[in-house]
């Protein structure tokens, strides 16, 4: 019976005996097999043939301490390979007495944990990295929350000016000031993070769940899948700082460029409500501000949004065309949200005038489009019932 334990001990386990002065005399094959020796150049060396040169001296004085009082000694043990390797060890080190009470010889029982240190260490490696990365978007959030303050104070300045020089421009520049303020631009950011935020806590579930399971792979897929996440998260906040810089110059750009930039900024709210968008492009330039267009845009598909779920409409529809009419560029904008009566469309165009509860809308959103569209590209904007939803009909005028 003795002999059978002895030998289920040393197939399931990394084995070796020294004599008292560490000199090996006996390895099992499980202790060749992972360091890389052979049975005959271990038997008769010194057990420090394994000795790992980063471990400290201290680490060894407390083992053979230990051990030389005749008590066993248990630790994690980094252990160098004949090739080189680095294998980490759970070791357990028994001091065997003779009849005297006196130290015969040592006894090491061990097993491989290498897999589960290596992956500890690379968890708490990316465990740093996603902190850093968490402060680095802290303060780009702090540093674009400062310049989005600057710009409200800068646009409220502004607006003082212009109030003095033209009483008829100060309702107009007051309420683009508003929406141009800290706490709109923060509000939109926020709607923009609400996907990506449910994005990001289901990968670290993933995550979590990977390193249970031992499976680096999907950790290193679900971490490069959070970066992203976090990257796209930090984009939104200066593609959002850009609306509205009171220093932004008008020049020439392509319509198409900046439609395809709202459907970027939009692409998580698009995606949520399976909201099918075609486009037609014809190639127009125009001269204004790009991103104040792509903002009219935004402002559009919200609204077709918040249309889709109060009139529960299934197939969710947007079409939004490019076409080319003597001297004007013209965007039709048609979503099949089942249209609106004729009060509302008369409204519709008016400060504070909204169809949404107060918590979710302020009623800006057309009214600060039709300034847009007039003052930023000399333009108009129409909107009519066309078939089973509304058409938006934007007219800038060619040239500078």
């Amino acid at each position: 019976m003795g002999q059978t334990y002895q030998e289920a001990i040393e197939n399931s386990n990394i084995v070796s005996k020294t004599d008292e002065k560490g000199v090996i005399t006996f390895v099992n094959d499980e202790f060749c097999k992972i360091s890389g020796y052979t049975k005959e150049e271990l038997l008769g060396s010194n057990h420090n043939i394994i000795r790992h040169p980063d471990v400290s001296q201290e680490t060894f004085k407390v083992l053979w301490e230990t051990i030389l009082s005749k008590k066993p000694y248990k630790t994690t043990a980094r252990n160098l390979c004949k090739n080189g390797d680095t294998v980490y060890l759970n070791t357990t080190i028994t001091p065997i007495l003779d009849e005297n009470d006196e130290i015969k010889e040592f006894i090491a029982i061990r097993y491989d944990v290498t897999k589960e240190v290596e992956l500890k260490k690379d968890l708490e490696k990316k465990d740093e990295e996603l902190k850093t990365l968490n402060q680095t978007l802290e303060d780009r959030v702090k540093d674009q929350t400062r310049q989005l303050l600057e710009l409200n104070q800068t646009l409220e300045c502004r607006v003082k000016e212009e109030i003095l020089k033209n009483k008829e421009k100060q309702k107009m520049l007051f309420w683009q000031s508003r929406m141009a303020s800290l706490g709109q631009m923060l509000a939109n950011i926020a709607h923009q993070w609400r996907q990506p935020l449910t994005e990001l806590s289901i990968t670290m579930f993933n995550i979590k769940k990977g390193a249970k399971a031992n499976d680096i792979e999907k950790i290193d897929e679900y971490y490069k899948e959070s970066l992203q996440i976090i990257e796209n998260m930090s984009r939104t906040i200066e593609d959002f700082s850009n609306f509205f810089n009171p220093n932004k110059p008008k020049e020439k750009f392509f319509l198409d460029f900046a439609i395809d930039e709202a459907l970027v900024i939009t692409k998580k709210l698009i995606e949520k409500d399976s909201i099918l968008v075609k486009t037609s492009y014809e190639k127009v330039e125009v001269f204004g501000v790009l991103n104040e267009l792509s903002q009219v845009i935004i402002n559009l598909i919200q609204n077709s949004k918040e249309a889709f779920i109060c009139n529960n409409i299934k197939e969710k529809k947007i079409n939004i065309a490019i076409i080319k009419e003597h001297n004007f560029a013209i965007i039709k904008y048609k979503d099949n949200a089942n249209g609106a009566s004729s009060e509302i469309i008369d409204k519709m165009f008016e400060p504070y005038f909204t169809t949404k509860h107060q918590s979710n809308g302020t009623g800006l959103g057309l009214f600060m489009s039709k300034m847009i569209i007039e003052k930023s590209l000399d333009g108009t904007i129409e909107v009519i019932n066309y078939k089973n939803g509304l058409q938006f009909d934007i007219k800038i005028p060619l040239g500078e």
